[in-house]
Parts: structure tokens; sequence; C-alpha cells
């Protein structure tokens, strides 16, 4: 028997495209001379759907789908994603769900049993989980379907009280298959070949597990799919960030007739997650994913525009990189925005960086504009000493004529804050804040160095005055970050130890770091949730991001 996996990109709610690329996946698996294709979790209407799916109409347009593609499973099975109605009386309506298609109709559903509700999952406010188990038979082979999470329960990630594979077991089936929306994370390709190798070693069967590819807003798939024999040995890996269609043949021994890509032995047994923030860790991976990020938002949005404000720091110039990558550099426009206290060499370094780059840029000098609002104000701030405030006039200066052009001209604006910024509040609110999408709001300052130096790998496209300067916000004389932050490198490494790792003061303190920087630090943190909760959406390149996967109290006292 072969089976195929396809590893597909959807847009969430597009029916008819999903309908439309699944139907050519089908023809694509029925080419290679497959007996089943495979799709991904949710294939049907896309995932997250979240509250879409609280939507009865939604639901019978998933239905309707499930049904048009049924009429393709003529020869050939399919097994797809979608919801599916709980005809049971009591719990929540739906089940994440996969459909058996054969012979033109559904021949069995299986339901998900493991419902993740942590980080960026909410499913158990969607779903119910699986009462019962079987096996689907097929061609003389017995199935055993499991969806995503189903599959995780095992080594040190035991959340739940059941394994499904437990239960289907006992059925006796030839296979596992695996239907996943497994988002994108800087260590999550390695921990999903671990747990894949994890389940085929203590069940003792070859599995097949395929992965979702694409962007949704902020979560990235990275598809990445998996083919493994009984032995633990890694057969087949589909693409990272591509969509693909390929599998293998499962033969009647449980063997698979393919070679070996990866042994067993030479392939991760637990979860990797590091103990310390690893700033190259997968940077190529990284800035994929974030390439991938931008050029799915645009497209799955009808946005073909970019605008962002390069000031001739590395958090712009990185962002402006790789807008021009995903987005192709004539439908990036970068805006350098002087100010008083602008240095000559960042105005260059902008310029010499548009250059470079090949893309459409401006030099709108905010002098006049800065100087009018300090007369405005004048008479209300009554000679008091220059502050915060003046510095943060520069800024909303810059967002409203970032945000204007954008509206003349229909523009998207990228925001360039990184990570460490966010974490301490280090942003203006409605100036360098502002922006429709955060491209490095999940990368710490120095994973944004590192990414530099893979842009620039093979020639220099970000100038190397940009990499190697102190950075600067550059709103007041002789202005630097370390002005008002640690160094980057212990900054970056409390953040990743209290957001990342959860670690407590106490425990981050153990580590060697100071006492007083690491309670300031985390006070930081804190205190300024109120701006993240006002960001815009960040793309997700680590274990945990701020946005959805990230939820806190914004007037809690805990450690500020």
């Amino acid at each position: 028997m072969k089976i195929v996996l396809a590893q597909q990109n959807y847009h969430i709610g597009n029916f008819e495209s999903n309908t439309n690329k699944i139907i050519e996946g089908i023809a694509q698996a029925k080419a290679q001379g497959a007996d089943l294709v495979v799709f991904t979790e949710m294939s049907i209407c896309g995932y997250p759907a979240r509250d879409f799916v609280e939507f009865s109409d939604f639901i019978n347009k998933c239905y309707e789908a499930v049904n048009t593609i049924a009429a393709y499973a003529d020869g050939i099975g399919v097994l797809v994603g979608s919801p599916a109605r709980n005809s049971i009386e009591g719990g929540k309506s739906l089940f994440n769900a996969a459909f058996m298609l054969y012979d033109k109709k559904i021949q069995q559903v299986v339901h998900k049993t493991l419902l993740p509700t942590y980080d960026v999952f909410d499913e158990n406010r969607y779903f119910e989980p699986a009462y019962e188990w079987h096996v689907i038979p097929f061609k003389g082979k017995k199935l055993a379907v499991t969806i995503c999470e189903d599959i995780w329960n095992l080594g040190n990630s035991i959340l739940y009280r059941i394994c499904p594979m437990d239960a289907l077991m006992a059925q006796k089936p030839d296979v596992m298959i695996n239907l996943s929306a497994s988002p994108f994370d800087y260590t999550h390709n390695d921990d999903r070949k671990a747990i894949v190798k994890a389940n085929v070693l203590k069940y003792g069967l070859p599995m097949f597990y395929c992965n979702a590819v694409g962007s949704q807003t902020e979560i990235v798939f990275d598809g990445g799919s998996l083919i493994f024999d009984k032995a633990g040995n890694l057969c087949k890996a589909l693409p990272l960030f591509e969509e693909a269609v390929d599998g293998v043949i499962l033969n009647d021994d449980g063997s698979l007739d393919a070679g070996i890509v990866a042994s067993a032995a030479s392939l991760p047994d637990a979860e990797l997650n590091p103990e310390q923030l690893q700033p190259t860790l997968h940077i190529e991976q990284v800035y994929q994913a974030l390439v991938m990020g931008i050029r799915d938002y645009f497209a799955k949005m009808g946005f073909t525009k970019a605008i962002l404000g390069s000031s001739g720091g590395i958090d712009s110039a990185v962002t402006l990189a790789l807008a021009c990558e995903a987005l192709g550099k004539e439908n990036v426009r970068a805006i350098l925005m002087p100010s008083p206290y602008s240095t000559e060499h960042s105005v260059n370094d902008a310029v010499q960086l548009s250059q470079n780059l090949n893309n459409p840029y401006d030099v709108v000098r905010i002098d006049n504009i800065y100087q009018s609002f300090l007369d405005t104000l004048q008479p209300v701030f009554n000679n008091l000493p220059f502050s915060l405030a003046e510095e943060n006039m520069q800024s909303r200066t810059r967002g409203n004529l970032l945000m204007a052009i954008a509206n003349k001209f229909g523009y998207i604006l990228l925001n360039t804050s990184n990570k460490s910024e966010l974490s301490t509040g280090y942003g203006t609110l409605y100036g360098d804040m502002a922006g429709g999408l955060g491209v490095l709001g999940d990368c710490y300052k120095l994973q944004v160095y590192e990414l530099a130096k893979y842009i620039n790998r093979n020639q220099e496209i970000i100038p190397g005055n940009i990499i190697t300067k102190p950075p600067s916000a550059e709103l007041r004389p002789d202005q630097k970050d370390s002005d008002s932050l640690p160094d980057y490198a212990i900054l970056d490494s409390i953040l990743y130890q209290y957001i990342e790792r959860r670690q407590g003061p106490a425990e981050i303190m153990a580590q060697g770091f100071d006492s007083a920087l690491v309670n300031r630090v985390l006070k930081m943190v804190n205190v300024n949730e109120y701006k993240r909760n006002q960001f815009c959406p960040i793309i997700r390149v680590s274990p945990k991001a701020f946005g959805v996967g990230r939820r806190m109290p914004i007037v809690g006292k805990y450690l500020s």
C-alpha cells in the first residue's frame, strides 16, 4: 500500500481555495500511484479557526467541502481534517476530526482525544474529546489514525490521563497515521522527530506524520512531515516551509519501501528545548519562518505593499531585508525620518541599505514638525526640563507620518520592535510601536544580530556599520540603549529564563545574575503588559511568544 502525505498551505475560512487545493493534492497522489493520501489537521477550514467554528454556517460549509472532496475519493482513500458535529447529548457540540473518504463517500470519522489548551492552543473551548477509539480498515490494513496532540502524551510531556494509541493497540493496527497542525518554533522540528520516534519505538509500528505548512496571522506552520519505519528510523522528511506531496510504500510485513534518511540512533530521544538562550539556534529556520509569516499575511489579507520606518538601526534594517525577500523589493517602501538628534551616519547607513536592496525610499525630515509640537506645548510644559515626553514626540511624529503615507498609497506598516524592547517597555505607544504586523517581536536583540549576519551570508546587504555600532533610539543627544537597558547579552538571557522557561526570580538569581538586576528586569516586563496588550500581531518563532500564547493580567501586582 502506498501512503502519500500532502502538506499544504490553507487559508482559514477560504473553503473554495482549500477544497481546490485538496482536490489537486488528491490528483498529485493518484499520479504517484497512491492508495491513500493524508492531509493535515483541520485542512478543510484551516487551523486555527478559533471562534469561526461557533457559527453553524461555518460548520455547514465544512461538511459541504468534505462532500465535494469525497467525489474525488474514487480508487484512492483520502484522510482530511475538519470539525465534526457531536450527536451525543451533553458536552461540546463539535469534535476535532479526521474524515476517511473512499468510494466517493465518508467511510469513518475519527475524533481527536487530547485537546491542547495551553500556549497558542485553546481546543477545550470548542471541542469535545473522543469517547471511543477504532482503527480504520482499509485495503487489508488496519489504520490507527490520530490527530496532532494525540501522539504527544509521552516522555516529559504527559499532560493527559489517557493515550488514544494505547486503546487502539488492542485492535492490532498495522500503521500509525497522524494528521497534524503543529506550529513552528526554533526548537520544535527536533521535538517532533523525538516524539514521533518515541511513539514508533513504544508501539512498534511505522508512522506517517503529516504536518501543515503556511502562516496564519501570527502562527507559522513549517511542514516537515515525517515517515518513520517501525524500528524508529526516519525514512522520509518533507521539506520545511514548502508545500509538498510525497510518500512511500508500506509493505505487508510492516516495513517501508524506502531508504533511511536518519537512523534511530542519530535522532533525538527527548525534547530539546535549550536551558539557555542560543541566539544562533536554527537561525536559518527563523529567517524562513519570518519571510513566510510576512508573505502569507500579505497574500491572505489581500495586501501587496509594505512600508516601514528605516532608521539606520539593526531592527529596521533586518525588517526591511526580510520584507524585500518576502514581498519583492519593489513592494517595500522605506521612509527615513531624521530628527534633530539623528546622526549623519545613521541616515547614510539607511540610504546605503536601501541602495543595496534596491527598494524605494524617501527622506522626510521631522525637524519642523517636532519644533511645532514644542512650540504648541510650550505654554503647557512651561519650560520644564527636557524629558521622555520630548523624546516620545519624535517617535509619535514618525508613526503619524508613516500611517499617513500608508493610508495615501495603500501600504501596510511593518513594525520593527524586537522582543527585548517589547519585554521591557522600551518603545513608544502610537509611535515606534505602531504597525499592522510585528516582524521581529519574537526575536531577542541578540537573535536580530544573528539574522543580520545570516542575511549577509553571501554578500553585504546590511551595511557593516549598522551591525557594529552601539544601538540607539537617537531621541536625545548621544543616546544609547545601554543608558536605559542592561547589556543585551545579559538582558536577553534573563528575559529568556523568565518568558520562555517561566523561571522565577530566585531561580534566575541562582544562575549567577545580579539580584537587583533580575528584580528590575522582571518588574519592567510585568509593568509593561499594558503596552504589549495594544500591540499588533507578532510572528511567532519561539516556544513562548507575546500575544495569544502568553496571557498575563495587565493590573497584576506579581513581581511589579
